[in-house]
């Protein structure tokens, strides 16, 4: 494509993309669905039909997809109250463990007994761990869980699973790259992830009051949500700088600012913001599967056990707890989406020479159907009697409102 024509493709690539999400995620909220449903088949629509216009591979839809995630889990953070995590820590973690431990044993087997080599049989079993942490708590939102046991379990769950999977990826990235594996250089990274969220919570809560309290007396227009933002961006850049991810640091930031007294006025910009931006990273997911590769019979084959698997195992996960009195099917169906955590590890095999086109294409066919499936699945556990009752203030704005085709009041 001709260096001209760059802007006015990416001016083409933002219509589709708004139009798609919001009318499919309008149709999905009249089927009594989660709108994200709809965001997602709006992503495989765009990705199939108009491919020259929705290149996920991209520079700059990429970099608009990574802006979305960063927004979307600074908003999850905003909403997320510590103490309540803390309360569920013990519940989370559990549920953590098992939905590593469990899906990167039975993926490694199952891809094994396919024939698969062993560096191969490790990136299908590490792809397998991921949670979507982004997805999950998106549905768990529009279905007003985020809020209850059930949804603290799965968020600081999907959260650890986040940290533990890119362990797992900085790990697997050295063993396809030929390395000698050390045990020093996993507990390095290990202990990177981790102590970044600690120290992050323990600075920013004796930082962050002085500071936005000063900002607050700035004079100028949204002041106060512009340095909200930027204080996220600065964490999920200083989450790359340390070794761990952006979103990472996007959540820290929000969880930061959560007690802060402007997190009302926060979190009206980064609503406005995410409307724009966070239907670009589900659309970009969908985008992403090719479904001219899913016509191998191999494919299909290695693409099904991996996906039975990967349900099965996430299902169980939430069952491990055994102490916890709440509904645990529900914890379980919402840890099963891959999203974009899962095709970070197919990719990066891909692009290593790790994974083979079928055993990338089938690893893609794991993550879009246990994307796909999650939505209408919690939707089912949850009922329209069962639905929570938001806690914002009229007008706040907030995570529930970052859902494309959501009816906005007058």
């Amino acid at each position: 494509m001709a260096e001209h024509n760059t802007f006015p493709q990416l001016l083409l690539t933002l219509v589709a993309i708004i139009a798609a999400t919001k009318l499919l995620g309008e149709l999905a909220q009249r089927a009594k669905q989660p709108a994200v449903l709809g965001e997602l088949v709006a992503g495989v629509v765009l990705g199939a039909l108009l491919p020259g216009v929705m290149n996920t591979s991209g520079p700059v839809i990429h970099a608009l997809a990574e802006l979305g995630v960063v927004i979307l889990l600074f908003e999850i953070g905003l909403h997320t109250d510590v103490r309540s995590l803390a309360r569920v820590g013990g519940t989370s973690l559990v549920v953590a463990a098992v939905g590593v431990v469990l899906p990167f044993t039975l993926g490694y087997f199952v891809a094994v007994a396919l024939g698969v080599a062993t560096i191969p049989a490790i990136v299908c079993g590490a792809a397998l761990t991921a949670t979507s942490v982004g997805i999950s708590a998106r549905v768990l939102s529009d279905l007003g869980q985020l809020e209850r046991p059930e949804g603290q379990i799965v968020l600081g769950a999907a959260v650890i699973d986040d940290v533990v999977g890119l362990i797992i990826l900085s790990v697997v990235a050295t063993m396809t790259a030929g390395a000698a594996l050390e045990p020093l250089s996993v507990l390095r990274i290990s202990a990177v992830a981790v102590g970044f969220i600690v120290l992050a919570l323990l600075l920013g809560n004796r930082i962050a009051p002085t500071l936005f309290g000063v900002i607050e007396r700035v004079r100028v227009s949204g002041a106060l949500g512009a340095a909200g933002l930027a204080f996220a961006f600065l964490l999920a850049w200083a989450a790359t700088a340390a070794g761990s991810a952006t979103i990472i640091g996007a959540f820290a930031a929000g969880l930061i600012l959560h007690s802060t007294p402007q997190r009302a006025q926060i979190e009206r910009s980064t609503t406005t913001l995410g409307h724009f931006f966070v239907p670009i990273f589900f659309a970009s997911v969908g985008a992403s599967v090719d479904l001219r590769t899913l016509a191998n019979p191999a494919m299909l084959a290695a693409g099904g056990a991996l996906t039975l698997v990967a349900i099965l195992s996430k299902v169980a996960a939430g069952y491990a707890p055994w102490w916890f009195r709440g509904r645990k099917l529900l914890i379980g169906v919402a840890m099963v989406p891959r999203g974009e955590v899962g095709l970070i590890f197919a990719q990066m095999g891909l692009a290593s020479g790790a994974l083979s086109p079928v055993l990338f294409s089938a690893l893609t066919l794991m993550v879009m159907v246990t994307t796909f499936v999650t939505p209408p699945l919690l939707a089912r556990l949850v009922g329209d009697s069962d639905r929570g009752v938001r806690t914002d203030n009229p007008g706040e704005g907030g995570i529930d409102d970052l859902v494309a085709g959501a009816r906005e009041s007058a």
